[in-house]
């Protein structure tokens, strides 16, 4: 989230953070949010008896800022697919893995049990079916023999940083779209893969 607010403010991108809501009260980016002078809120999960109701109160929270696109950032609850549908192709989360590989919790774990040798994050347009959306971008890390499931974690920390930046730095400019088939498009852009760098991960550049 603090990646994404400094990156519109640096960039000047025609677009803003116009409210950061957790379901914790102990969020780290709650007051750091709030020092800049973002609108901060708490909707706690505990205070409802069912996760339609904590949606609902969150969906009400959320829709207060008509914004044009909700962006998870470290918000570990499964939502209701009611809540998804609301949001449809607005709603946007980063997963610590190349999708659809290693879906779920533990990916880090997962991905040195299989042995893979690229690892990497994945910003993709949320759905009902956790972990599977259309993907908008993806950026991958070496797995070294020394990795363990917290130095690869660490590895790619950075590069989920940059690459949710990126996204949102192609959704404020207005390039991303969803096709009739559910596949994303990003305007002028050659390629939707990053070296931990922050580089393509093929030759070439934007086009304009």
């Amino acid at each position: 989230m603090q990646t994404i607010v400094d990156t519109i403010e640096q960039d000047a991108l025609p677009a803003r953070v116009c409210a950061v809501v957790s379901n914790r009260a102990d969020a780290a980016g709650l007051p750091w949010a709030s020092e800049r002078g973002i609108p901060t809120h708490v909707v706690p999960h505990r205070d409802y008896a069912t996760r339609q109701e904590f949606d609902a109160a969150l969906a009400d929270t959320i829709d207060a800022y008509e914004p044009d696109y909700v962006v998870l950032a470290g918000f570990m609850r499964v939502l209701t697919p009611a809540f998804v549908e609301r949001y449809e192709g607005r709603l946007l989360n980063i997963h610590p893995s190349l999708l659809p590989a290693f879906p779920g919790l533990h990916t880090h774990q997962q991905a040195l049990d299989e042995g893979v040798q690229w690892h990497g994050c994945t910003v993709h347009f949320v759905t009902a079916k956790l972990d599977h959306g259309p993907v908008v971008a993806q950026g991958i890390v070496p797995v070294l023999g020394e990795d363990d499931a917290e130095s690869l974690a660490a590895r790619l920390l950075s590069v989920e940083h940059k690459l949710y930046a990126q996204v949102v730095r192609w959704l404020a400019e207005g390039r991303v779209s969803l096709d009739e088939n559910h596949r994303v498009h990003v305007a002028g852009v050659a390629t939707r893969a990053f070296l931990p760098d922050g580089t393509p991960a093929i030759s070439g550049k934007e086009l304009s």
